[in-house]
């Protein structure tokens, strides 16, 4: 009934990486729980926010580290939690971070991922929905990592790539219409690149070990804990409304409802057809000309109306 289980089912080697950036990564957990009780093999990838030069591992290429448990200790590093939370479990895999480029060096530093680990599907993840924006919306949010990494991996993959985005709800103080999310969504649905929707439950292995992850980084990083994924967790908790699980949202109106808890899973093939500022991204090679491609696409359209609905 959910074709992404069916990819899943099909792959035997996955990559399941962040695409957003920061604490993005860890939306993957719960994935790859339920691929390690398939017996499937998986690797971790993560489009970083960390002062990687400082972290001591094994340098891959130009941008990308791979980091293990005993990297160095940075204040913001959630690659490396989530190192030592897997070690804990008794798991050692291969996690990648990926510092901040534009599409060519992130498309190359997957082909070697794919290629290195013989990966067979790709899962990108963000925390949050604004990754499903196609540029004629009234606000992007925070799409420029988003898109980049859309971009790279479809890029990279030809096809092998697909996103995972959890956090309905979250991306509104961003400025993203969540009407406009929904009218991609049944624009994607129409051109046959929405794969499904699932929701992560707390009475489950993969709910359960999404949980204690964040509560791992909140402790590790007790400064600046992740207002996405403490969000998400409230949710998967059943926690509603004006609900603060951190005081880095004080201050601010949250709605956490239950669709925060929801993967919706799309085909990245369909997704970057109908992102009018794909091509632009291209040719990139560092994030100022991703920010400029996608400005200067703006230039050419008309945005939608925001015509807010109640969440």
């Amino acid at each position: 009934m959910i074709p992404f289980l069916d990819r899943l089912e099909q792959a035997t080697n996955v990559l399941v990486a962040g695409c957003g950036g920061g604490f993005d990564l860890f939306g993957g957990v719960p994935i790859a729980e339920h691929l390690w009780s398939r017996r499937k093999q998986v690797v971790f990838g993560n489009f970083s926010f960390t002062n990687l030069w400082l972290c001591g591992g094994e340098r891959i290429n130009p941008t990308t580290w791979r980091v293990d448990r005993s990297s160095a200790e940075i204040p913001y590093f959630p690659e490396k939690w989530l190192a030592e939370w897997l070690a804990t479990r008794g798991r050692a895999v291969p996690i990648y971070a990926f510092a901040k480029s534009g599409v060519r060096p992130l498309a190359a530093t997957y082909r070697w991922i794919v290629e290195q680990h013989q990966i067979d599907l790709v899962v990108l993840v963000d925390g949050g929905t604004d990754s499903i924006i196609f540029g004629d919306e009234p606000g992007l949010g925070t799409i420029i990592e988003d898109a980049v990494s859309i971009v790279a991996a479809q890029s990279a993959t030809e096809g092998r790539a697909v996103l995972a985005a959890i956090g309905f709800g979250i991306d509104h103080f961003h400025g993203v219409s969540h009407h406009a999310f929904l009218e991609n969504v049944a624009q994607l649905t129409r051109d046959g690149g929405f794969l499904g929707a699932l929701s992560l439950s707390s009475g489950t292995p993969e709910g359960a070990a999404f949980l204690d992850l964040v509560d791992y980084a909140n402790q590790r990083q007790p400064a600046h804990p992740s207002i996405v994924c403490n969000s998400i967790a409230s949710a998967v908790r059943g926690e509603f409304g004006n609900y603060h699980a951190t005081n880095r949202t004080s201050g601010s109106d949250l709605f956490i409802n239950p669709l925060m808890s929801q993967y919706w899973i799309f085909a990245t093939s369909h997704l970057v057809t109908r992102m009018g500022y794909a091509g632009g991204l291209m040719e990139t090679d560092r994030m100022e000309e991703a920010s400029r491609a996608i400005e200067l696409y703006r230039q050419t359209i008309e945005p939608r109306p925001f015509r807010p609905i109640p969440l």
